[in-house]
């Protein structure tokens, strides 16, 4: 069971980067971000427009890693057992046999999340919190790698189920891709002339320093002052002006958790305030519910973690 040091954890970290740049052109930054989620055993929800790539980064990351992937496209009419899996019973042997879902996978890319009925999405909650699932009463645990990618389009209302709170909480960071420049539009058009370029990506690393890299990031340090920054900005949540609901205890442990794996791919063995300040937004912001009256005089929860970021003192 070997743990990765900073400076082979960087390596790792940077190998599936540049495996994922040569699908995703102009994406370092939401990939740096998705990579933390990915080593911090967090889970990431990708909201953005159609056709920015969300698909094609969770379809890179799996095909970067020699794990197993799986993909759910979620509809109205899909069932938590179309998700869990079922038992079904063999007239032969008489007896009942469990035929594993999806969600028996490594990387599991949850496609358009909310287009699929409240029951269906709670599904995936008790798999995204505690790594297992109940089906017929019986506990089955997920692989010691199970990381989630849920997508959804911010513009379709409808024919969508709004993501509960609870879900929402599950979900370590929520981040989008935005348009690229241009140029890189250009590259994005040159490099699928013949064929797309997901068809030759080739795993750059195995799951096994997958693994590896996920123990490395339990053993960089934090300081007390870095944990009471993180529980401030989290705490400052949930008395804003015009917050309903703010940011839980689960946010404060996802900020620190994430800060970690990022302070591991800079090749640093202890947490900095500027790792902090890079996620703040990305995991605090989807956790916050914003009273009605406030979202109506155009105040986000993106804009009110943005402004606790710049109260709060950053600790020498």
């Amino acid at each position: 069971m070997s743990t990765i040091h900073p400076p082979n954890a960087r390596e790792i970290y940077l190998k599936i980067s540049a495996n994922i740049s040569q699908v995703i052109q102009g994406q370092a930054v939401p990939t740096r971000k998705l990579l933390a989620a990915l080593a911090s055993g967090g889970h990431v929800l990708l909201e953005d427009f159609p056709g920015t790539g969300k698909t094609t980064l969770a379809k890179a990351l799996a095909r970067s890693i020699d794990a197993k992937f799986k993909r759910v496209q979620f509809t109205p009419d899909l069932l938590p057992s179309d998700i869990l899996g079922v038992a079904i019973f063999n007239q032969k042997e008489q007896q009942f046999f469990f035929h594993e879902g999806p969600i028996f996978t490594n990387i599991l890319l949850a496609d358009e999340i909310n287009r699929a009925s409240p029951r269906t999405q709670s599904s995936l909650l008790e798999a995204m919190g505690e790594g297992q699932v109940s089906v017929d009463g019986e506990r089955r645990d997920l692989a010691d790698l199970f990381f989630v990618i849920a997508t959804q389009n911010p513009v379709e209302f409808r024919g969508t189920y709004p993501l509960p709170e609870a879900q929402m909480d599950r979900f370590a960071m929520q981040f989008t891709l935005g348009y690229v420049q241009p140029a890189e539009e250009v590259a994005i058009l040159s490099a699928q002339i013949n064929n797309h370029p997901l068809d030759d990506l080739k795993p750059c690393v195995t799951l096994a320093e997958v693994l590896a890299l996920k123990r490395g990031v339990q053993g960089v340090r934090i300081s007390e002052e870095l944990k009471r920054y993180a529980v401030d900005l989290a705490g400052a949540t949930r008395g804003a002006t015009g917050v309903q609901l703010g940011a839980s205890p689960r946010a404060s442990i996802a900020l620190m958790k994430a800060a970690q794996a990022l302070a591991l791919f800079d090749g640093l063995d202890f947490v900095t305030p500027e790792q902090i300040l890079e996620l703040a937004v990305p995991v605090l912001a989807h956790r916050i519910v914003m009273e009605p009256q406030a979202r109506f005089s155009g105040l986000t929860s993106r804009g009110v973690v943005e402004e606790i970021v710049k109260k709060i003192k950053v600790p020498a």
